[in-house]
C-alpha cells in the first residue's frame, strides 16, 4: 500500500490531481466548509491535511493563514493565499482538518490462518499469498482491537493510524483537530476486512500498481483510544450541531419568493447529503480541542 500510494510511480504521485477519482463532503456541498469553519478557535491558522485539490480551504471566507498538507502536486488556480506544502507544520496553532486522510495511511493485512495471524502479500498485478506473521506489536493490536476468531477472517492492522493521529494532535499547541472519515468500531468489524481500490470515481479491485487509490475503512476506536480525551462522534451529529439540518425552506415561499425557495431547496438538499445516515452522515469524526471545549 506504502509503494502503491506513495512512491514515485504511486497513484498520489503519478496520477495528475488523485482528487478527480473521488468525491468527499467538501465536493458536496460548500455548507461543510462553512459548518467546519465554525469550529476555528481564536488562533491565526488553517490547517487542511490530505487536502486533495484544496477546495476545502478555497471555500472557506476567513482571514486566517491557509496551509493545504498534500503530496500531490499544487492544483493549477489555487488561490495564492493558500500555503501549499508535502509536509505536515511543526507545530500548529489554531483549526486542523483531515477530511479522507486517515484511511490513506498505508496498512498491513492479515488473514487468520490455521496457525494464527498471517500477513497477505501482493504483487502489483494482485496476486496474493500468506507470508510471515505480524510483529509483537501488531498483534498486541490486533488482540485488543480486531481479534481474529476464525480461519479466513481478514483484518487491517490500524496501529500506523492510532500512530498518526497521535501525531497530528501532538503538534498542535492551541487549537482544535478534527479527523473525518468512513470506519468502524470494535463491534462492528467486518469479516473480510475493508481493503479496496478507487478509479475515475468507481470501486475497483485494490492493485497495487500505481493506478488507483487503495484505501481502508479506519479502526475509529483504537485511533481515539489512542489520545486521552479524543471525542469520537459521526458527521450527522457533528454537522447537527454545528447548523447543518437539511430543513426544507417554507413552501410559502414559493409563491412570495421563488428563486429564494429554489436556493432553499437546493441548500436542503446538499446539507441532506452531508448529514444522511446511509451515506457521508455516518461518517466518524474524532474530535480534540487543546483547550476549551467545544460544542459538538
Amino acid at each position: 500500500m506504502e509503494q502503491a500510494l506513495y512512491a514515485k510511480d504511486g497513484f498520489y504521485r503519478s496520477t495528475g490531481q488523485p482528487a478527480r477519482h473521488f468525491r468527499t463532503s467538501v465536493h458536496a456541498s460548500p455548507r461543510f466548509a462553512a459548518a467546519v469553519l465554525r469550529l476555528m478557535p481564536d488562533a491565526p491558522q488553517i490547517v487542511d491535511v490530505g487536502s486533495g485539490d484544496g477546495a476545502l480551504l478555497a471555500a472557506l471566507a476567513t482571514e486566517a493563514e491557509l496551509i493545504a498538507v498534500e503530496i500531490a502536486p499544487r492544483p493549477a488556480g489555487l488561490p495564492a493565499r493558500i500555503a501549499w506544502t508535502d509536509r505536515l507544520p511543526e507545530t500548529i496553532d489554531g483549526l486542523v482538518i483531515a477530511n479522507e486522510w486517515l484511511d490513506t495511511i498505508p496498512v498491513d493485512v492479515v488473514e487468520q490462518a490455521s496457525d494464527g495471524p498471517r500477513l497477505v502479500m501482493v504483487s502489483p498485478d494482485g496476486t496474493e499469498c500468506l507470508g510471515d506473521p505480524p510483529d509483537a506489536a501488531d498483534l498486541a493490536w490486533l488482540e485488543r482491537w480486531w481479534p481474529l476468531t476464525g480461519p479466513g477472517r481478514r483484518a487491517e492492522i490500524g496501529r500506523p493510524r492510532d500512530e498518526a493521529w497521535a501525531d497530528l494532535v501532538k503538534r498542535v499547541r492551541s487549537g482544535v483537530v478534527v479527523a473525518a472519515d468512513y470506519g468502524h468500531t470494535l463491534g462492528t468489524r467486518p469479516f473480510h476486512g475493508t481493503l479496496t481500490g478507487y478509479r475515475n470515481g468507481r470501486q475497483v479491485q485494490p492493485v497495487p500498481d500505481g493506478s488507483c487509490d487503495i484505501t481502508a475503512h479506519v479502526a475509529l476506536d483504537a485511533c481515539a483510544a489512542s489520545v486521552p480525551e479524543t471525542r469520537l462522534t459521526t458527521q450527522r451529529d457533528a454537522l447537527r450541531a454545528l447548523g447543518i439540518l437539511g430543513a426544507k425552506p417554507p413552501i410559502e415561499l414559493a409563491g412570495t419568493d421563488p428563486p429564494q425557495y429554489l436556493r432553499g431547496l437546493r441548500q436542503a438538499g446538499e446539507e441532506a447529503e452531508l448529514i444522511d445516515r446511509d451515506g457521508l452522515g455516518s461518517f466518524g469524526w474524532l474530535v480534540h480541542s487543546s483547550s476549551a471545549r467545544i460544542g459538538l
